[in-house]
């Protein structure tokens, strides 16, 4: 037990889990899993797991996430999550609760209401209204699904890798991150309309995610050609939106030229079973899905910070290089509360107020410097460059 929790207290991870008068080590094994994982990457996970809580300067706060956002909250018959980062969730309570006036304490409002209800009455209507919300435990699915959609090819080594990233926020970024640390040329590509939401927050965390790949600013639509072209060139793509967004634009992967050995990385909240695909979820409401949450004494507590997202992106990025050992031409699909839910299936230290362990804060991050910006005739030049029979 002192390996895995004096692991979990050097991590900075007791500072960011259990209630703020006392740290949580129940969840301390699922570092050893993840450790293994960073080590293909050269990555320390106990930087990639509490670096934004160190930027942001959080710390533990039980019942409340580390990141200010989240609840977890009593119903009627359990326990939920519920995420108010944007100001569209906040506005959306009225119609959750079908009022008529102005809510001014939002938190307040549910704290009065949710012992009365049913927490699958309160999912269902959340995510209708797309507030993120999920009942405690309620996932259980496989983290990682897996089909073939292009021929494979000889074994591809990262150095020599082309990635573009679709994605934003914290997973599908983080997993962009690994694969350059690898050698990968990973080319970051935003809408002018809708860029990354996390350029919004701390811009040390955007740039610890970002630095050092290429940026190239472009519609997201298949009407732009030199993305419709890099998307049909790249060796791996990643993708982190709800699927009906690539869809309507034309540049989902059944749209893509056959490639042999691409690999296309889809991570969502909840998988792409029917009824899933497209609800929406934050980290911490996708990690208390899943059921990775620590103890405390009135009730479960968050674990970690937003844990459910920095998870992901490395557990993404190992099925991109395990995929290319096979020779790649394979769909991805990662489900961010079957994350959570495959690492709240590991052991659970049991007497945890025996533990008697330093804890120290997290650590922030080493930051990588500039961005280096690409337009469509770089973009168009690369694609022909690359353009070749591969299938």
């Amino acid at each position: 037990m002192g390996t895995h929790a004096q692991r979990w207290a050097s991590s900075g991870m007791a500072y960011l889990t259990g209630e703020p008068e006392a740290p949580d080590y129940s969840r301390a094994p699922i570092m050893a899993r993840a450790d293994m994982l960073a080590d293909v990457f050269g990555a320390d996970v106990g930087e990639l797991l509490t670096g934004r809580a160190a930027l942001m300067g959080s710390s533990r706060a039980g019942q409340q996430s580390a990141g200010g956002s989240s609840r977890l909250m009593r119903c009627r018959d359990g326990w939920i999550a519920m995420t108010l980062s944007r100001a569209s969730d906040i506005d959306s309570l009225q119609a959750l609760f079908a009022r008529d006036d102005p809510i001014d304490s939002p938190w307040q409002a549910l704290a009065e209401a949710l012992p009365h209800l049913h927490v699958d009455d309160v999912v269902d209507r959340a995510q209708l209204l797309e507030i993120p919300a999920a009942a405690l435990g309620s996932v259980s699915s496989s983290p990682v699904d897996i089909v073939r959609a292009w021929p494979a090819q000889q074994a591809t080594r990262p150095p020599s890798l082309l990635v573009v990233d679709l994605s934003a926020m914290w997973a599908g970024p983080l997993c962009g991150h690994l694969l350059q640390q690898l050698g990968a040329t990973v080319i970051k590509v935003e809408s002018p309309e809708r860029p990354d939401g996390s350029r919004a927050g701390n811009p040390d965390f955007f740039a610890w995610m970002n630095s050092g790949k290429q940026f190239y600013t472009t519609q997201l639509s298949h009407r732009a050609v030199g993305l419709a072209g890099l998307l049909d060139v790249a060796d791996v793509v990643i993708e982190a939106s709800r699927p009906r967004a690539l869809e309507h634009a034309g540049l989902d992967a059944s749209t893509r030229s056959p490639r042999a050995g691409r690999v296309w990385v889809r991570i969502t909240g909840y998988g792409r079973a029917t009824g899933m695909v497209n609800r929406v979820a934050f980290g911490d409401d996708a990690a208390v899905a899943g059921g990775l949450v620590g103890r405390g004494t009135r009730g479960p507590v968050f674990c970690g910070d937003a844990i459910a997202d920095p998870l992901t992106g490395l557990e993404a990025a190992t099925a991109v290089v395990q995929s290319l050992a096979r020779g790649g031409g394979e769909i991805i699909d990662v489900s961010m509360a079957g994350v959570a839910a495959k690492y709240a299936g590991c052991p659970v230290l049991e007497d945890t107020e025996r533990v008697t362990v330093a804890v120290t804060p997290p650590t922030a991050p080493r930051i990588g410097s500039g961005f280096e910006t690409i337009g469509d005739n770089e973009v168009l030049r690369l694609v022909d460059e690359r353009r070749g029979p591969r299938c």
